[in-house]
């Protein structure tokens, strides 16, 4: 099933911490001191936090994946899909889009860009059509090319109407959400003009949880500018940035434990152009249409 996303429905009002079940702080209970059977202190094995990487391309890293938009038309059949799944049903989260398939009004190649466009209308005739009043186009590998670890570097500018919901990011392709992780590289809100959102999540760290894992940064021109949107992944952590500069950071604690760090299995990418919903929120319906313009996907890795 393609991933439930209804958690970040907690972010509306700007989340920018980092939440856990183990964050710091006293017993909310009084207790009675007791004296120590010994002086020998224990300790709990930590793990050391890894340096952020620096910014931009690692060096020595090599370019394996890339779509440059190069090709006028539909999207490259031989790097991307569409998902549709959820049409007839309703998507996720409430939102409020149809996804279209191999449409050139919702996802067109032209000119070095891909326009993801969401439109206002009824697609009446489409036989998985399920009464939205929106149409849009939701593009993924899956099927096509998935990663372990690398550098992803995806150049996008961002629509900002009342209502508007588009991301870059990651699922695993053993396809069980939360439990095989996600991994948020840029997701915005409209409502929320220039903050954007970076997020890893397992079946550990979730909202449903309360452990959401979530932070935040200012891009102020993100939808009138194209801007480079960035996650850098190995085996010791994951780091999220924008143009270079990394803002998130999701530490591997190295226990084995697959509820807490599933992110050593491979991930598909997706594009997507969501509307209204949990976090969209209400639509201004005179903001169509609306673009989401994507000039390169990139992927590296050692």
């Amino acid at each position: 099933m393609v991933a439930t996303r209804s958690h970040l429905a907690q972010l509306i009002a700007g989340v920018t911490l980092i939440l856990c079940s183990a964050c710091g702080g006293g017993s909310s209970s009084a207790s009675t001191p007791t004296t120590p059977t010994s002086t020998t202190p224990t300790t709990t094995p930590t793990t050391p936090t890894p340096a952020l990487p620096a910014g931009g391309i690692p060096v020595n890293w090599k370019l394996v994946w890339a779509d440059e938009f190069d090709r006028d038309g539909l999207p490259d059949s031989s790097k991307w899909d569409y998902d549709t799944e959820r049409n007839k049903a309703g998507w996720f989260n409430n939102e409020l889009q149809y996804y279209s398939r191999a449409r050139l009004e919702n996802a067109a190649v032209s000119k070095g860009v891909l326009t993801i466009t969401a439109l206002k209308e009824k697609l009446t005739t489409a036989t998985d059509y399920g009464g939205q009043s929106y149409t849009s186009a939701r593009l993924l590998s899956r099927g096509k090319a998935s990663w372990t670890y690398g550098f992803f570097e995806i150049r996008a500018k961002l629509p900002c109407g009342l209502g508007t919901w588009p991301a870059i990011w990651m699922l695993g392709t053993k396809g069980a959400w939360p439990d095989d992780g996600e991994i948020d590289i840029m997701e915005h809100v409209g409502k929320n003009k220039g903050q954007i959102l970076g997020s890893a999540y397992s079946n550990y760290y979730n909202w449903a949880n309360g452990t959401g894992n979530t932070k935040s940064t200012t891009v102020a021109d993100a939808c009138d500018a194209f801007h480079n949107y960035q996650l850098y992944w190995d085996a010791d952590q994951l780091a999220i940035g924008v143009d270079g500069k990394y803002y998130f950071q999701f530490v591997n604690a190295k226990t084995g434990d697959y509820k807490k760090w599933p992110f050593d299995q491979p991930q598909y990418l997706l594009l997507n152009l969501a509307i209204g919903g949990d976090l969209g929120g209400a639509v201004d319906d005179s903001i169509f249409p609306s673009k989401f313009e994507i000039d390169y996907v990139r992927v590296y890795q050692k």
